[in-house]
């Protein structure tokens, strides 16, 4: 599992002889100073442009500046009409167009599908700047305004919708974007290599119909090439003849066991039938690299929830970059084609993206505006990508994958020092060391031959796998060196911590608490019931207890008073009423008032949205015998969900003293200790219930602090990352 060029092996392009641009140019203006008559690359973003290196656009134009590219940016265009995409020209190679660090719809709108008043990637915050499915508006936009210039998509938009696939704000299931947005190339994922390859090959000449080996691409294309092999799993529990030798479904727990299983399958399907062996084997021969799987057509998945389950099943088994296979969807006379996943960047190559010169400030034309997105970010550090967690409700895992990708600590010290030396407003205190997940930097399998192999989609359910090298040393050396640099007061960690690794070493967990807390350190066990932790893929509560006693511990022998701050989700699939009452007995038993909480938001293409559109399990071979998920739909149910989260607040009690009653539970309605909620009801209107100074809890220990916001947004989204997100805001693991 290599990459054949590396990142900064390439040639550089003619036009490398501008030199750096202090900003990438957002007007005709900016590029007559800079000696340009025309831009190599334009990339449409719905987000304000900060060039820094948590910013998606700003990382794939400061990486095709690196090539020698002249790369200009349109920053959230007026998209009633083509006019501010031809602001900078005609681009001499590709329009690259992405929604922004984040979804546009999640962007816009809230769990409850209710519009929000902001919009943190826009200057002063203010909503409204970017239309709804901003990646298809922008490229149908650009290919009126040029239409024989190539669009490429990308983002995590773009990523998380290159199948067809379920659109919660709709209740329905969309096309692939690819085929709504009139663009010629789609990069998902971690977009720098496939982005790089794409332009190089197009500055040399050759037509964007031509790119249809890249990884990390989708394209449209009439019907499969001659020489590729097909796998049908157009239908449920019939993957095809050859089925036996190349199997979608394959999910063995010992990982080992997996290529000793295949093996027995080959073997037993030449005995059963040596003629469909012999009519596989002498032609080319099957590898991955010539094998494509045929998922049901949009039509199909549309009409029937099973077999939308069904595929979205066979898309998770085919994320490893080592063993993953071509996908193919058709969609009315149309095949969208996905060929596998990026190979994940070496060491030297992120080092190379982070290293550019960004100017880490917004825009100059933004005039001091704040930026929210921004302002969470700044003083942060990113020091890896990836996550090999595989939560059923994120899409971290099919947006930058479960390798992790990680930078050298020089370069991360070098960053910490340029922060320190360049950016205004700089206290001494970096607000955050760390990534999609906290504590997963320079984790991986012990084994590369394993790695490559496996198809299990998390590394660390239903607990963590044996050949997971889970040594943080790496991770604490670079907490010390970075502590030691001149002129930094304090290292923080913001990023969520993967608490279930953590508490294999209590080294890492006590260099944590004594160094790195700020008061209050937020995790996320998210449920305390099996069911819908099952569904999530995420450990049992007792994990989280083992590291709230080893956090306790080392608080105490550091002599600071410090808390944890868990986060928890309403409505997941497979969530029951009786499962949400038990949460809240928890909350109240331990003492937490929940601020604010979030229900599920079904994002495009995560396992957990799934299961929400059609009450099967993608966990396990789907059919239409198998296994039903409750589901939480209807806005009554989500509301009561949400009212168990926040049982002290006496608007919710008239809600939870019905369902109390209704699930056989009066004996929980009073003012006793055990009970949750009290039997009276305050006369006033519109009652709300006080906060207690301090945030003091029902226990009367001070200074327990109130959960804050569970935002229940999807990476990225890390973004995406990126097409990356910005490392903030992002929920905790």
């Amino acid at each position: 599992m290599h990459a054949s060029t590396l990142l900064f092996d390439y040639p550089k392009y003619w036009a490398e002889c501008f030199g750096i641009a202090p900003y990438l140019p957002m007007s005709r203006e900016e590029m007559d100073q800079l000696g340009w008559d025309s831009c190599d690359v334009i990339l449409v973003t719905g987000d304000a442009y900060v060039d820094h290196p948590s910013f998606g656009m700003a990382i794939i134009g400061r990486l095709l500046e690196g090539q020698g590219f002249r790369v200009g940016i349109i920053s959230q265009p007026d998209w009633h009409s083509k006019d501010d995409f031809m602001r900078l020209g005609k681009p001499n190679l590709f329009y690259g167009v992405a929604a922004g660090n984040m979804d546009s719809m999640i962007n816009r709108y809230t769990a409850d599908r209710r519009i929000r008043s902001d919009d943190a990637y826009t200057p002063g915050g203010i909503a409204g700047k970017r239309p709804d499915r901003a990646s298809l508006v922008y490229s149908q936009r650009c290919k009126e305004a040029y239409k024989d210039i190539p669009i490429l998509l990308g983002g995590i938009e773009a990523s998380l919708r290159r199948i067809a696939h379920y659109d919660y704000w709709q209740d329905s299931v969309r096309r692939s974007i690819l085929v709504d947005a009139t663009a010629d190339l789609l990069v998902y994922g971690n977009a720098e290599r496939a982005t790089c390859e794409i332009a190089q090959r197009l500055s040399r000449g050759e037509s964007i119909e031509t790119i249809t080996d890249v990884r990390g691409t989708a394209f449209i294309r009439k019907d499969t090439p001659e020489g590729w092999f097909e796998i049908d799993s157009t239908r449920i529990d019939r993957p095809g003849k050859i089925d036996k030798i190349i199997n979608p479904y394959v999910n063995t727990n010992d990982l080992e066991e997996c290529a000793v299983e295949q093996q027995k399958a080959q073997t037993a399907q030449a005995i059963e039938q040596p003629q469909v062996v012999e009519a596989i084997l002498p032609s080319p021969k099957l590898t991955r690299d010539k094998t494509v799987i045929r998922l049901p057509s949009f039509e199909k998945v549309r009409n029937d929830p099973v077999l939308y389950a069904h595929a979205n099943r066979i898309l998770h088994l085919e994320t490893n970059p080592g063993n993953a296979r071509a996908l193919v969807q058709k969609h009315d006379n149309l095949e969208v084609w996905i060929n596998p996943p990026p190979i994940p960047l070496t060491t030297p190559e992120m080092d190379y993206v982070f290293g550019f010169p960004y100017a880490r400030l917004p825009h100059p034309d933004y005039k001091g505006a704040k930026i929210p997105a921004y302002e969470m970010i700044r003083f942060s550090v990113n020091i890896m990508r990836g996550c090999f967690g595989g939560c059923t409700f994120c899409s971290i895992t099919e947006h930058e994958g479960r390798i992790i990708q990680n930078r050298s600590e020089e370069s991360i010290l070098n960053e910490i020092e340029e922060i320190r030396d360049t950016v205004p407003g700089f206290t001494g205190v970096i607000s955050d060391l760390g990534g999609p997940t906290a504590n997963m930097y320079r984790l991986a399998c012990k084994s590369r031959e394993i790695e490559e192999a496996c198809r299990k989609p998390s590394c660390v359910y239903p607990g963590i796998c044996g050949n997971l090298n889970t040594d943080h040393s790496a991770l604490i050396q670079l907490y010390r060196h970075a502590r030691e640099l001149k002129g930094i007061k304090k290292i923080l960690i913001a990023s969520g911590l993967r608490y279930d690794l953590a508490v294999k070493s209590p080294e890492y967990v006590k260099e944590l608490v004594t160094h790195h807390v700020g008061g209050y350190l937020k995790i996320a066990p998210e449920h305390t019931e099996q069911g819908p932790l099952d569904k999530m893929m995420k450990p049992g509560i007792g994990t989280y207890d083992t590291f709230k006693a080893m956090f306790d511990k080392y608080s105490k022998e550091a002599n600071k008073e410090q808390y944890l701050i868990p986060y928890f989700i309403a409505a997941h699939p497979g969530t029951t009423d009786e499962d949400m009452m038990n949460l809240a007995l928890w909350l109240k038993r331990h003492g937490f008032r929940a601020d604010q909480v979030q229900a599920f938001y079904p994002s495009p293409m995560a396992t957990a949205t799934a299961m929400y559109h059609s009450g099967k399990n993608p966990l396990h071979k789907v059919t239409y015998k198998s296994e039903k998920v409750a589901i939480t739909k209807t806005e009554e149910q989500r509301r009561l969900h949400k009212a168990f989260l926040r049982y002290h607040d006496a608007n919710n009690w008239p809600l939870l003293r019905e369902a109390l009653q209704a699930l056989g539970r009066s004996d929980l309605i009073g003012d006793g200790d055990h009970q949750l909620i009290p039997a009276y009801q305050p006369k006033t209107n519109g009652y709300q219930s006080p906060r207690r100074k301090n945030s003091t809890p029902d226990k009367g220990k001070s200074k327990r602090p109130l959960l804050t916001q569970h935002t229940g947004l999807p990476p990225r989204q890390h973004d995406v990352k990126k097409t990356r997100a910005p490392k903030k805001p992002v929920r905790p693991k």
